[in-house]
């Protein structure tokens, strides 16, 4: 079973190397595969800036030393924002259906509350119906709808916006 953590600086390549894999096995990534041009150095100093902030994590789930996958929270950088935490989640799908998606959720809620933050958010693609199952486990709710709002495959794809308060 996969132990989460927090991320840390000197997990930048490994970081990096699993959301490129990650670019590569799904289509519900922000990135399509080859896409993403960051640098180690970059991924590092990112890493940094986050672990900087306290409305700001990077959780990762670890097996056999190995990245197989992570949950980000960033919250805003002004004060009428600084509350809201946007999610980005993404597992290696060899480890998905396995409890991991919700522990990640678990523990970034976890400490969301701890940090004193209000509001988590996401969006995932209306076609994602494993992804919007667990959100919807875990408590969040649709708030709209971004209609044609990605270019994927060769087609438009509409987005959900979901959130869940805290408190």
């Amino acid at each position: 079973m996969a132990d989460l953590r927090t991320i840390r600086e000197e997990d930048a390549q490994q970081f990096l190397r699993l959301c490129r894999q990650l670019d590569e096995e799904t289509h519900f990534m922000m990135f399509e595969p080859g896409e993403r041009t960051t640098t180690l150095a970059q991924q590092r100093e990112r890493i940094r800036r986050v672990l900087a902030q306290a409305n700001q994590t990077i959780l990762v789930a670890e097996d056999a030393g190995q990245l197989v996958g992570y949950i980000s929270g960033l919250g805003g950088d002004c004060r009428r924002n600084w509350k809201t935490v946007q999610i980005v989640i993404g597992i290696l799908q060899s480890y998905s259906g396995q409890g991991i998606g919700k522990r990640m959720f678990q523990a970034i809620e976890e400490w969301a509350v701890t940090q004193g933050l209000h509001r988590l958010e996401l969006t995932v693609m209306a076609h994602n119906q494993r992804g919007i199952a667990l959100y919807q486990r875990m408590g969040f709710q649709v708030e709209g709808v971004k209609r044609d709002d990605l270019f994927v495959d060769g087609g438009f794809v509409d987005q959900y916006m979901m959130a869940k308060l805290l408190d």
